[in-house]
């Protein structure tokens, strides 16, 4: 398989404050592969480095095998690019808008088949090219944006949080263009906060934190980090005996039902322990993405809400409070 965007080391300083401080990322051809992680971990940075628009401090960058640096013009034809914050010229109608970002990337504005396609696409964004840019929403100017890369077909889509500023309907639309994209052959580099939209597209991870890379692999692959969620109606279990199953984790009885957490390569030995002890209506709901993220995340959530509530979150009652444990399992 042929490496798209591989970083190794990748470090970048601004002074003192390291944006990136060793980060190894691999995309390989024909992926669509989610970038996670808060502001401030280091996603825009890499993004940037990428896009040949910063200079790394150290390590190594490469785009097609190319220093993006050294190469960007002509790497940027071969990319399309959508930011989370969109700005468009104020004077240029939104269908001039796209047409001059489109011929950025090659298109001619009287080929046939890019106007066929720019209206494909504005019919099913819902976008009124007619209006000056000074009057377009955040949801339309990134749907300027977003009809101008999808209209011109690109290798390599780096998207940074492009679902920003748009309503839910606009939001599957965008997934279908992806998944479009995606199975013409392009690859694809999606940084997002919504974790059902990374879920559905992506089929790599990769979450940063302090501009390293903590977690790489297929969700498969890193669900196993994480706990399924069982529960049943119990027809002869007791929650002692379910409690002395080795592998279960904080069994309580809620209401009628018994609901309990698996460590997600455990499920398969812990189902038949629970059927010799008699249960009905079992459910199993396997580990979000959400889970796994809040998994390397939860102490800076807990730390956030200890802020907030006045707490010492260096007291007892700090990062490895009830709080903290609650966001480890992803539960609020």
């Amino acid at each position: 398989m042929t490496t798209v965007i591989a970083t190794r080391d990748l470090t970048k300083h601004y002074g003192r404050v390291h944006a990136l401080d060793g980060l190894d990322l691999t995309v390989e051809h024909g992926q669509v592969h989610g970038f996670l992680g808060p502001n401030g971990a280091g996603k825009s940075t890499t993004i940037r480095i990428l896009l040949g628009l910063a200079r790394r401090t150290a390590g190594e960058a490469t785009v097609f095998g190319e220093d993006p640096w050294e190469r960007a013009v002509d790497l940027h034809r071969r990319i399309a690019y959508v930011p989370g914050d969109v700005s468009v010229w104020p004077n240029l109608s939104g269908g001039e808008a796209v047409d001059l970002l489109a011929r950025l990337r090659g298109a001619r504005s009287k080929d046939e088949a890019y106007q066929h396609e720019k209206k494909r696409l504005m019919d099913a964004f819902q976008f009124d090219p007619r209006k000056k840019g000074r009057a377009y929403s955040k949801g339309n100017r990134q749907k300027v944006a977003l009809i101008a890369a999808f209209a011109v077909p690109a290798d390599l889509y780096i998207l940074d949080e492009p679902t920003s500023g748009l309503d839910p309907l606009m939001a599957v639309i965008f997934q279908r263009e992806v998944a479009r994209a995606h199975a013409n052959g392009a690859t694809v580099l999606l940084s997002s906060h919504i974790m059902s939209e990374v879920e559905q597209l992506c089929d790599r991870v990769s979450i940063i934190r302090a501009g390293r890379v903590v977690e790489t692999g297929t969700l498969t692959e890193l669900r196993h980090l994480t706990r399924s969620d069982v529960s049943f109606t119990p027809s002869g279990a007791t929650l002692d005996q379910v409690a002395r199953i080795p592998d279960v984790h904080d069994p309580v009885q809620q209401g009628d039902r018994i609901r309990l957490a698996v460590d997600s390569d455990r499920t398969a030995s812990v189902l038949p322990a629970l059927a010799t002890l008699g249960i009905s209506d079992l459910r199993v709901s396997p580990p979000s993405l959400e889970e796994l993220f809040l998994r390397h995340y939860g102490d800076d959530l807990a730390s956030l809400e200890a802020a907030e509530d006045g707490e010492d979150i260096t007291s007892p009652a700090g990062p490895d409070s009830r709080r903290t444990r609650r966001a480890r399992n992803g539960r609020a």
